[in-house]
């Protein structure tokens, strides 16, 4: 599967650097596959819908959209795209254009993180910060580290000590400042724990003895006998939720605890469940929690509400879809509805919902399939049965794939060793190390012919075939033969640019001749 799955994705690379090729004719044409010009570059790199580079003679340029040479790029290699930067290398040294063309940074550094509107580079030990809308250049000095935060926050660290260079407050130290997936710092000094915004002031100031990152731009916190959860906002630290009695966090999972007895289960922004009588609470998966209670009832608890009410004979509910829930007893597994009703009885060793009401299970190492309702539709045949969707699945046995519809039957008679669903009507196969391409009736659309077939937008796909390539439609009609060198596909101004090995044979039609013939008797 791993070979198709390389087969799979956008021809326009945004990050890494495109390999160097060597060719230098290059056709270009339009979104009708009408031949609109020429080009002679060695290389031509596709950044983004609205970056091109070209390289001619050993020399980069940022192109037109004519593909003309706009700007002269001084570098060996494009080294990486993070837009709107564009990173080039010359030697083992990095420099940056900004994508619009102008030079930002000289190829002389080690390392350069880029943000939306300034760059951090590295030289040796020392940092410099250039911002875009002065094209000011400023020195950081010589330091530890620093890095740029997600969301656009300079962090440097110096003996150990942590700073915000372009807070109010350069010079101040801190004793930690963490980042987490959310909007605000996590900062430490003698007196306690807080909280800062993008600016760099403290929206929670640093008196917690305890305060950790749960989830977003929420915080768990501790201090002086009392619990906290709390919401970072712009301006001010919100305490969504406090309380004297215990909150125990244990990984995803808050539950509190009323003299030593579970009452509460919580989410970050406070009380999901109160109820007396919990034995056990399980987090399984995010809105997903098992909830025991002392009277052998389980339930499963989602982000607000119960999404199977508890109910008497289960031993545990796992996560399910469209109302529909496996579950567990006496180590058998069936499936319920979210009022705790079995729609497939508890016979089976494990039980897979596949969507569209359909499920798989396996009985004696071998998987079949059973309706929602608890039909058996198919005797347990196969290895593995993979999703539903517009009535087709993708069954496995003894390393041979087939498409089967919902009634259990193979479309097919023939396995290939791997099929890959790609869009709702085609699918991709693979055998004996070829790749081809099938409708959702079994039917061929491209043959076993190709090492891989990479599908693109507008319902095209890149052939590549003993690195040759073409590009064929949906319907597997081949509009450019295999035969060039590289293809690719500029969406911003809907041409085709192909790398050139392939002259076709034009037959020209002689003209009639204009020469009046004599007629007879004249």
């Amino acid at each position: 599967m791993r070979k198709l799955a390389t087969c799979l994705g956008i021809i326009i690379h945004s990050f890494f650097l495109i390999p160097h090729l060597s060719a230098q004719s290059w056709e270009v044409y339009d979104s009708d596959f009408q031949l609109k010009s020429r080009l002679i570059y060695d290389e031509i790199q596709l950044l983004s819908e609205t970056v091109k580079i070209g390289k001619m003679d050993g020399q980069l340029f940022l192109l037109s959209r004519d593909n003309t040479p706009a700007v002269e790029i001084e570098a060996e290699t494009v080294f990486q795209y993070l837009a709107p930067w564009i990173l080039v290398k010359s030697g083992d040294k990095i420099g940056a254009y900004h994508e619009y063309g102008s030079k930002s940074l000289d190829n002389e550094y080690d390392e350069i993180q880029t943000y939306f509107n300034f760059l951090l580079a590295k030289k040796g030990n020392e940092y410099i910060v250039f911002q875009r809308g002065t094209s000011k250049t400023t020195s950081l000095g010589i330091l530890d580290w620093a890095k740029i935060t997600h969301n656009g926050i300079i962090l440097t660290k110096k003996d150990g000590k942590f700073f915000l260079p372009f807070s109010d407050t350069p010079e101040k130290p801190y004793d930690l400042l963490e980042e987490n997936e959310g909007k605000y710092l996590l900062a430490k000094e003698s007196t306690g724990f807080g909280i800062i915004n993008p600016d760099g002031d403290y929206i929670m100031e640093p008196v917690m003895d305890q305060l950790e990152h749960t989830s977003g731009d929420f915080f768990y916190a501790f201090d002086e006998g009392q619990y906290f959860l709390i919401e970072a906002t712009e301006l001010i630290a919100n305490i969504r939720y406090n309380s004297f009695h215990e909150i125990r966090k244990e990984g995803d999972l808050l539950t509190e605890f009323i003299r030593g007895k579970l009452r509460r289960v919580m989410d970050w922004e406070g009380i999901i469940l109160d109820t007396v009588g919990m034995e056990e609470v399980n987090f399984i998966s995010k809105g997903n929690i098992l909830v025991k209670l002392r009277d052998e009832k389980v339930g499963l608890l989602g982000q607000k509400n119960w999404l199977v009410n508890p109910v008497s004979g289960v031993e545990k509910i796992l996560p399910g879809t469209e109302g529909y829930f496996p579950a567990v007893v006496n180590g058998k597994m069936g499936v319920i509805d979210s009022r705790g009703n079995w729609t497939i009885q508890p016979e089976y060793e494990k039980i897979n919902l596949l969507s569209e009401r359909m499920a798989a299970y396996v009985d004696n190492g071998k998987t079949g399939l059973i309706s929602i309702g608890g039909e058996i539709l198919s005797s347990p045949k196969w290895t593995e049965v993979k999703g539903f969707e517009d009535g087709l699945a993708i069954s496995s046995l003894n390393n041979t794939s087939y498409l089967i519809g919902n009634s259990g039957v193979e479309i097919m008679e023939d396995g290939y060793e791997n099929i890959l669903r790609i869009d709702a009507d085609n699918f991709l196969i693979e055998k004996e190390g070829k790749v081809g391409m099938i409708d959702k009736n079994g039917n061929s659309l491209l043959e076993l012919n190709y090492d891989a077939i990479q599908q693109m937008e507008d319902g095209l796909f890149l052939l590549n075939s003993d690195g040759k390539f073409g590009l064929a439609n949906s319907e597997g009609e081949l509009i450019f033969p295999v035969a060039y060198e590289e293809i690719l596909i500029d969406w911003g101004t809907k041409e085709i640019l192909m790398k050139n090995e392939y002259v076709p044979v034009v037959v020209v039609e002689p003209e009639p001749s204009k020469k009046k013939r004599n007629r007879k008797g004249a």
